[in-house]
């Protein structure tokens, strides 16, 4: 069975003018991150994202747009996919380090719409590790410098990506994890995580503005 990248480019990131409108714009955003898409996901990608974590997609990295259909594949599609099971952070060691080498060798640069960029640097934020907090202010720096791409008809967006790395940054530094996936991992929560998880105010859930 052979994949094509750009399957996920034009499923991700459809060209049908959500950049035009703050309404249509959040619209866009909510949908991929508070599990609209997980049907479309589960229904069409399973041997897609299946062979990207196998390695069979690797390929796709040396093309700027292949790395970043690459990165949604392991980064977005195991967390529809797999919901609620450790499968779903399974790939994001290989998301991050993906997207770290793409900054290095330009294909980040290459890429057109902000959109792509934010979606290619999240994973980033999304994978623990020793190295996490020096990750988030990296990511929290690279949101300041592109929000002077966000066109002027997403003006409301502007600052939103970096406060919420912020945010998430505090959450790292306080925890050393992200707490409310202990659950899910089979991880032992501290009294002080307890506490976090109880009150359900995840970063992750927040949802994106529209003028509606």
């Amino acid at each position: 069975m052979s994949f094509d990248p750009q399957e996920v480019l034009e499923f991700w990131f459809p060209d049908n003018g959500h950049w035009e409108t703050m309404e249509a714009h959040g619209e866009f955003w909510n949908w991929h991150m508070q599990g609209g898409a997980d049907d479309e996901i589960i229904a069409r990608f399973p041997d897609l994202t299946l062979a990207a974590a196998r390695g069979e997609l690797d390929h796709w990295a040396e093309t700027p747009y292949g790395r970043l259909a690459l990165i949604v594949a392991l980064d977005q599609f195991p967390r529809s996919l797999w919901r609620d099971t450790p499968k779903a952070y399974s790939q994001d060691i290989k998301a991050a380090r993906l997207c770290l080498e793409g900054i290095k060798n330009g294909h980040f640069d290459a890429l057109k719409h902000v959109w792509e960029k934010m979606f290619y640097i999240i994973s980033i934020g999304h994978c623990e590790g020793p190295d996490h907090l020096e990750r988030m202010d990296m990511l929290i720096e690279m949101c300041r410098v592109l929000s002077d791409d966000i066109p002027p008809q997403l003006a409301e967006l502007k600052g939103m990506p970096e406060a919420q790395n912020v945010r998430v940054r505090g959450i790292i530094e306080r925890f050393g994890r992200h707490p409310h996936r202990n659950p899910i991992l089979g991880r032992i929560s501290t009294p002080d995580e307890e506490a976090y998880i109880a009150g359900g105010d995840f970063p992750h859930l927040a949802k994106t503005p529209d003028e509606s």
